[in-house]
């Protein structure tokens, strides 16, 4: 499987772009800090096993800035939707969006702004900025996942719940942390975001 680099939007966002044959579907995935790069390259390689083609996208500038503007990274992700929709593989694939930690919020943000484009989202350890999030926009199948340690994530995540109005499900993974260092846990969020997106992506027509 060929990754390609490629430069998204205004700001010519750089983005790792990893195609499958045949996918059932297509996942943008973000990171929310500088230490998450190579975690969030090891999860697109499980998303892609499973027919799961992806875009890894890099931030422009200091990603604690996701904390304060999940909105303007939201705007970024749209550029990266529109990349996406003007390749001639992505037309014939749903979208869904991934997002970690700062990232969480921005792509519920981008999925409420963009009901029609967005098909799954999976957002792991949101915090605070959840709470400001137009949570009641998000109409595609929400998975939230947070460490059963990650006391500062638990209580938004449950408020995140009571407020998506669609389809969702939040999963509390055993014994992981804020950061999911500990053995196994990232592989179990990688195992459960590529589960929920090979559900709520592949076309019915195909299962």
């Amino acid at each position: 499987m060929a990754v390609e680099t490629v430069r998204i939007g205004v700001m010519r966002l750089p983005a790792e772009y990893g195609p499958v044959a045949a996918p059932l579907g297509m996942v943008v995935c973000v990171r929310g800090g500088e230490r998450g790069r190579a975690r969030l390259r090891q999860l697109a390689a499980v998303l892609q096993g499973y027919r799961l083609s992806t875009l890894r996208l890099e931030w422009p500038g200091p990603t604690d800035a996701a904390a304060e503007a999940p909105q303007r990274l939201a705007g970024h992700l749209g550029d990266a939707l529109d990349w996406l929709q003007g390749r001639p593989e992505a037309g014939r694939t749903l979208l869904g969006l991934y997002g970690a930690g700062a990232g969480a919020a921005a792509v519920l943000h981008a999925a409420a702004e963009r009901p029609g484009q967005v098909a799954a989202v999976v957002a792991k350890s949101g915090r605070a900025e959840l709470v400001a999030t137009p949570l009641a926009g998000v109409l595609a199948p929400t998975l939230l996942i947070v460490g059963a340690n990650d006391a500062a994530a638990l209580a938004p995540n449950r408020e995140a719940m009571r407020r998506l109005h669609g389809k969702k499900r939040l999963e509390v993974v055993p014994g992981a942390g804020p950061r999911f260092e500990e053995p196994g846990a990232l592989d179990a969020v990688a195992q459960l975001a590529g589960a929920w997106f090979a559900t709520h992506l592949a076309d019915p027509r195909r299962r």
